[in-house]
């Protein structure tokens, strides 16, 4: 099969499209015919060497699939919940996925419902569980309370929106100037321009006893702002680090030692007088939670079907060209997600 090789750290010129051995299921898990790819920021992280939980090179990224199931790794009718051959899933891969085929554990393997595209699928599980599991399941938001959501216009940021506007939440979003008719077509109250605005002076001027949740992925002194415009019972969901990749793709080694300077460190004392919590979230540390996750993904589709959440698909790459599509995040252009497809 043909996939998309990373053999050394670096920018997007680092990819390899290579024929490399067909995956064969073991037991427990089903082999996957690719259609759609979802790319995410964390396969631009491990590209160059900084995820936390990233292979070592060589090894083909991703983490999010949709297509068909050719086989199952045994032949034992297990659970009656899981995918079958021929069904149409959407699963997390745990990195693998830029590729014609994949395998995953079953419980790692999702049904689409009707109407759904792959593409769409492909653009679900990270993005749609890290909103959902933030805002819904750590989060508990409620209708009325206010959020502030970084980057609102870009994969994690349109779901978490979508899912804050099905909540009755009050919504601030940040983005550059070319994403502001995004922002507010999508019915965010305070859309942010980052080039004009002071996100900081906006949350106070409209919202003074501060919001409820702020979703930061950005690191460094941004989590120190986005903690300033919390009030009682503030969240600050971190579930990102952005801030130390360079515009080219590369590592910024200057700018991740400064942001590391200028992460703040909580308090407990303060923070159980002010209520505040601060929360981590990562869908590799949830790998473990099938039964979780499942139970999350169900909400998603239950949402998609009432039409709750639409996934927004932005530019679409042949897996080819992985590298154009790295590129094209870097360059912060797209509106929505990024997804690869395969023939």
């Amino acid at each position: 099969m043909r996939a998309a090789v990373i053999r050394r750290y670096g920018p997007p010129e680092v990819f390899a499209v290579e024929d490399v051995p067909d995956p064969q299921p073991k037991a427990g898990e089903i082999l996957i015919r690719v259609k759609s790819i979802g790319v995410n920021f964390a396969d631009l992280l491990a590209r160059i060497g900084v995820f936390p939980t990233g292979p070592k090179a060589p090894f083909v990224p991703g983490l999010e699939v949709a297509g068909i199931v050719e086989k199952l790794g045994d032949a034992r009718a297990g659970d009656e919940d899981l995918p079958r051959p021929g069904d149409a899933v959407t699963a997390l891969t745990n990195f693998n996925g830029y590729a014609e085929w994949v395998t995953v554990p079953a419980n790692h393997a999702f049904r689409l419902p009707a109407g759904i595209t792959f593409d769409e699928a492909a653009a679900i599980p990270v993005n749609y569980l890290t909103a959902y599991h933030s805002i819904v399941v750590m989060g508990n938001m409620l209708p009325g309370d206010r959020i502030l959501i970084h980057g609102g216009a870009g994969g994690v940021g349109i779901a978490a929106v979508q899912i804050a506007k099905s909540r009755g939440l009050k919504i601030f979003a940040t983005g550059g100037p070319a994403k502001q008719d995004t922002l507010r077509k999508m019915g965010v109250d305070h859309a942010i321009d980052n080039e004009k605005d002071d996100f900081v002076e906006v949350v106070k001027k409209y919202a003074p006893g501060g919001v409820e949740m702020a979703m930061d992925p950005i690191g460094g002194k941004s989590f120190a702002r986005s903690y300033d415009c919390l009030g009682t019972t503030g969240r600050l969901v971190v579930y990102g680090f952005s801030t130390i990749v360079k515009a080219n793709g590369k590592r910024d080694t200057i700018a991740s030692a400064k942001a590391l300077l200028d992460t703040p460190k909580f308090q407990p004392l303060e923070l159980l007088a002010k209520n505040i919590s601060v929360i981590g979230v990562s869908l590799s540390g949830l790998q473990g939670r099938p039964a979780l996750l499942r139970s999350e993904m169900n909400d998603l589709f239950q949402m998609y079907a009432a039409g709750k959440i639409k996934p927004m698909v932005g530019k679409k790459f042949p897996l080819a060209e992985a590298a154009a599509a790295h590129r094209y995040i870097h360059d912060r252009k797209n509106i929505g997600k990024v997804v690869l497809w395969v023939k």
